[in-house]
């Protein structure tokens, strides 16, 4: 069938109209749907008053204004040799916190924050960072002096408070530098007091403060401080599966670092007084088992030492068998039935203290005085 050129040219003609009136029906229809011009310009809110802060949270903001210039932040490196160029070269191993402790430029720190490290930077809350010297460590106690030279505007120390009259529930606070998030300032309570807490490369850290503020990687060597903005403890270590804060922290006693910082800043090391007796932790339990009293058993006695002049007695090998020495059963009245705890007991006293010791023996009991001797 053929059609003619009119009626082909009327079908375009109809197309066409098709298309626009579609395309008017769509502009009607955006026309209608399109939000309409506001005549009216839209309110301004207004800033509600919000009055004088509380009086907890004004004691708070002074307490972190006052404390934070004591704070510092530290980081840590070791030395590398590369194996082709023999050349020596710096690598970042680690950062935690620590706090100014005198005019003489000292910084306490944990033990763990420098473990291991060849150099340290300690850099100030003024933005300032100096290279730090190794004054002396004691990782017994988690503890550590580092001294930097600051010319001028020398940061305040950290004011020294007390961990004798401590009590469960009453706030803390910690300021630190948690994943590098520097002068992080968190709070919480005295959970409990005097625990232990066991280091994975060293010994048992002891007399630790428990607390529920938040302490985090980072934290570490970081002041612990009351509401009077007094140093109490230093933020040592967190429980937690995850590594993450999960409510547990712990913070080593102002008590210890007061007894133990200066021995550092004075001699480089921290010199424990002790009786002057060799125990051993495996002997000590087949002593224990032999004997069914728990206690620290004496092996041996050094000769002329505080513990020979008081009288205590070690082993004896005997013709007919061995002959068990004394057992230390409490220190100062306070019990001993492990040698971390017979540690702990000591570690409250000095060189030169006299402690009363007792001891059992075959059946006796009996307490002596000793004079406590410098350590190894």
């Amino acid at each position: 069938m053929q059609h003619s050129p009119n009626s082909h040219s009327a079908d375009v003609f109809v197309k066409r109209l098709i298309a626009v009136g579609a395309v008017a029906a769509g502009l009607i229809l955006l026309w209608h749907w399109r939000p309409e011009t506001p005549t009216e310009p839209a309110p301004v809110r207004t800033v509600a008053a919000r009055g004088d802060l509380a009086a907890d949270e004004k004691s708070t903001i002074e307490l972190f204004e006052k404390s934070r210039d004591s704070v510092v932040y530290i980081t840590t490196a070791s030395l590398v040799r590369d194996a082709w160029t023999r050349n020596v070269f710096s690598v970042p191993k680690g950062s935690g916190s620590g706090f100014i402790w005198d005019e003489a430029g000292h910084v306490v720190t944990n033990f763990h924050v420098i473990a291991g490290a060849n150099e340290a930077t300690v850099k100030l809350a003024d933005g300032r960072d100096y290279k730090a010297a190794l004054v002396g460590a004691s990782q017994v106690h988690d503890i550590a002096v580092l001294k930097i030279g600051v010319g001028f505007k020398r940061p305040p120390p950290v004011p020294v408070g007390t961990s004798n009259d401590l009590k469960v529930g009453q706030k803390v606070f910690a300021i630190g530098n948690p994943f590098g998030l520097d002068w992080t300032l968190t709070s919480g309570i005295v959970s409990a007091l005097d625990r232990s807490l066991g280091g994975q490369d060293g010994p048992a850290v002891e007399h630790l403060i428990q607390t529920d503020a938040a302490i985090n990687p980072g934290n570490s060597g970081g002041p612990l401080l009351d509401s009077a903005g007094r140093l109490i403890g230093i933020n040592t270590a967190i429980y937690s599966p995850s590594g993450a804060s999960a409510g547990i922290g712990f913070a080593v006693p102002v008590d210890t670092v007061m007894r133990v910082v200066p021995e550092l800043i004075k001699q480089g090391k921290y010199i424990r007084p002790a009786l002057g007796i060799e125990i051993d932790q495996q002997m000590n339990e087949r002593l224990a088992e032999l004997t069914g009293t728990a206690g620290v058993a004496v092996l041996r006695v050094q000769p002329g030492s505080a513990a020979d002049q008081a009288g205590l007695r070690g082993v004896e090998i005997a013709p007919d068998g061995v002959v068990p020495g004394d057992v230390i059963v409490a220190i100062d009245g306070k019990d001993v039935d492990s040698l971390s705890k017979l540690f702990a007991r000591l570690d409250d006293r000095q060189v030169g203290d006299v402690v009363k010791v007792r001891l059992v023996n075959n059946g006796r009991t009996r307490e002596v005085e000793v004079t406590l001797q410098p350590g190894n």
